[in-house]
């Protein structure tokens, strides 16, 4: 996933012992993003602040086609009930589609937000990286072209760019990232902290929808994504999403963390979808 959103999780000791991690890959072998639907349950797992939420539940839905040659299609939607004793409950449905260029240059994006009064947001456009700067064409809500941070990248490279980083053992991964959300016009500073490879565990330490001897065999790795508004002058997180990071970009054991609130992403359900094998990227 890309798409903004993360988590951590255990180890167990007695797999370690038993099956020895293999290498890490080369960093120079091609990260490869596996074609997959990926369905996650919403819970509170935690309320700050005297106002704080009293109960949240909700529902991630992930779809990701295509591959490094011909460009990556994702549909997410996320849909949540929060209550809480003076706010009363509220209702989001937020619902994005969006392709990324293989090689990162093009971005393609639609994204609606609908909340239990009614009240609908929507953005629809285009983006493209110049040797210049990032060319953002907008159609939704109004017409209008603009440049933004030439250093940011798209959501699926920087995905890609933590697998490496994993794969490389480095540990930080600050970067500019341009997924347009919110009004279509805010690129976001983001720092990735990406932990030591997670050692094996046995099966049945995980969710039954991870249970795939397609995951059981890759590299994963724990990942915190802290994203930061570029315009505020301190340096508190907007948001913080973490989880557990295999080595194809499937993503499981979610959190996130809003602030006043945190909630937990539970992998329910895991489709991998047919890859074409005859790109070689």
């Amino acid at each position: 996933m890309q798409i903004r959103f993360v988590t951590k999780l255990a180890l167990s000791m007695a797999a370690s012992l038993l099956v020895q991690p293999r290498p890490a890959r080369s960093a120079d072998a091609p990260v490869r993003l596996a074609p997959h639907r990926v369905v996650y349950d919403l819970t509170l797992l935690s309320s700050r602040g005297t106002r704080g939420v009293e109960s949240a539940r909700g529902r991630i839905v992930f779809d990701l086609t295509g591959n490094a040659c011909e460009g990556y299609n994702l549909k997410f939607r996320q849909v949540m009930v929060v209550e809480g004793s003076e706010s009363g409950s509220k209702t989001s449905d937020f619902r994005t589609a969006h392709f990324e260029s293989g090689d990162g240059r093009l971005f393609r994006f639609r994204s609606d937000n609908t909340t239990g009064e009614g009240a609908k947001t929507s953005v629809d456009g285009n983006a493209e990286r110049r040797p210049g700067g990032l060319t953002l064409r907008l159609r939704v809500p109004k017409r209008q072209s603009l440049s933004l941070d030439n250093e940011a990248v798209f959501p699926n490279t920087q995905m890609r760019d933590l697998i490496t980083a994993g794969r490389e053992g480095r540990k930080l991964v600050p970067m500019k990232v341009y997924d347009g959300s919110d009004d279509g016009q805010k690129v976001y500073e983001t720092l990735g902290v990406v932990g030591d490879r997670l050692a094996p565990k046995p099966e049945d330490e995980f969710e039954e929808a991870a249970r795939k001897s397609e995951l059981t065999k890759l590299a994963r790795w724990p990942v915190t994504l802290s994203y930061f508004t570029q315009a505020r002058g301190d340096q508190s997180p907007v948001y913080v999403l973490s989880f557990e990071l295999y080595e194809n970009g499937i993503s499981r054991a979610l959190k996130l963390d809003y602030g006043d609130f945190a909630l937990r992403g539970e992998m329910v359900r895991l489709d991998l979808l047919p890859d074409s094998r005859t790109c070689p990227r």
